[in-house]
């Protein structure tokens, strides 16, 4: 099943801003602390960027699915 183009370039764009929103969030002072005491980054800092690059690929694929089909 073919996805909206305008389907495709939303999830595009909301996934690039949430991988800079995760990207910048990875640079925080919580996280430093929460790298420094657990070794790991905070759960939102790994949400916010495993999250944006699943949209960001959906949103890759629909588009190249849009434009070869």
């Amino acid at each position: 099943m073919k996805m909206p183009l305008a389907l495709a370039l939303a999830l595009l764009v909301a996934g690039l801003a949430l991988l800079l929103f995760g990207l910048g969030s990875a640079d925080s002072i919580e996280n430093a602390f929460s790298r420094l005491f657990t070794g790991h980054s905070t759960s939102r800092t790994m949400w916010l960027i495993v999250g944006g690059t699943v949209l960001a690929v959906v949103g890759l694929v629909g588009c190249y699915r849009n434009r070869h089909e």
